[in-house]
């Protein structure tokens, strides 16, 4: 993680993004631009929540961590997202573990910067209460996904969810994504039935998988098995 003193690199991200007028005068010199390397990890499951961050431009990997030590990947995020808002208003240590999965830029500015500055003001409160929002919204629908739809349909949705795309082709490599006992588990079904819906989509040419990785090899084919439902879109 690097600090970047870049005035005018920040300024072309707060209008890129159309959050310049969410942020208060007062608050604005305390805003920090953060560069993050791929791998670089942005915040830690269970670690005290101290910084509100904004993604301007990259690409994160959220994922949690059980108490046994096993990983599993959530989503992937581009922007506009924010990590740290559910934590600065329940006052909570980080929910889960952000990475870098590409170069990333975020725009951070520590809570106490933010309780002082920002706290009655309302452009800003109105884009946390959208963006909070917005994720309950997306964990209901989640909910209901695995409840409504066949394992076919949820499996391919996840896979599109937290592929990556390298060379044009789609690969879900890391191993947080691909550990099946925990993505049967995330998905509601069980390892066999699950192991039986990859091996049933490796048949028909929609994966490739691998010791260690699964390959989309097409992708418009797994969208329409998906139907369309992405998890976290």
């Amino acid at each position: 993680m690097k600090e970047i003193h870049d005035a005018e690199l920040m300024q072309d991200f707060l209008l890129s993004n159309q959050i310049n007028s969410i942020f208060p005068d007062g608050l604005k010199p305390y805003l920090v631009l953060y560069h993050f390397d791929h791998g670089d990890i942005i915040c830690t499951q269970g670690e005290p929540a101290e910084m509100l961050y904004v993604l301007v431009e990259g690409k994160i990997k959220i994922f949690t961590t059980s108490a046994e030590g096993k990983a599993l990947v959530l989503s992937f995020k581009t922007p506009l997202e924010v990590i740290g808002d559910i934590e600065y208003v329940q006052g909570n240590p980080m929910i889960n573990t952000v990475q870098a999965v590409s170069p990333v830029y975020m725009i951070g500015v520590h809570y106490r910067w933010l309780r002082k500055y920002g706290q009655e003001h309302p452009p800003l409160l109105q884009f946390l209460l959208r963006i909070i929002t917005r994720k309950f919204y997306i964990k209901s629908n989640f909910l209901s996904f695995n409840l409504l739809h066949p394992v076919e349909v949820r499996l391919a949705s996840y896979l599109l969810s937290v592929s990556e795309e390298a060379s044009g082709t789609f690969v879900m490599s890391d191993p947080a994504a691909y550990h099946l006992t925990d993505v049967a588990n995330l998905l509601g079904t069980s390892y066999r039935h699950l192991n039986r819906v990859i091996q049933k989509f490796s048949h028909e040419g929609l994966i490739v998988r691998r010791k260690g990785s699964i390959l989309i090899k097409d992708r418009e084919a797994l969208m329409s098995a998906a139907g369309g439902n992405i998890y976290e879109e």
